[in-house]
């Protein structure tokens, strides 16, 4: 029996949507870590925090790269 995700006949609701895979599975994983219990949802949640450099090309150079992150509270 074929799956309706894969029979191809419909677009998945989050394209339907207008999303993108990455944002809707943003939002499930963001969804799920709210369901979790203490001591859980604390691990959970600093997990979820991104760092990253970021490093600007000049002359086929990279300059000195800036560190950055996603949570607001780093800034």
């Amino acid at each position: 029996m074929a799956s309706a995700a894969g029979s191809g006949g419909a677009a998945p609701f989050w394209r339907a949507a207008g999303m993108t895979y990455i944002s809707y599975s943003n939002i499930c994983a963001s969804l799920v870590r709210n369901c979790l219990k203490e001591p859980f949802k604390t691990e959970a949640l600093t997990r979820e925090k991104v760092h990253f450099a970021v490093a600007k090309w000049i002359n086929g150079k990279p300059e000195k790269p800036t560190l950055r992150s996603d949570s607001p509270e780093a800034d």
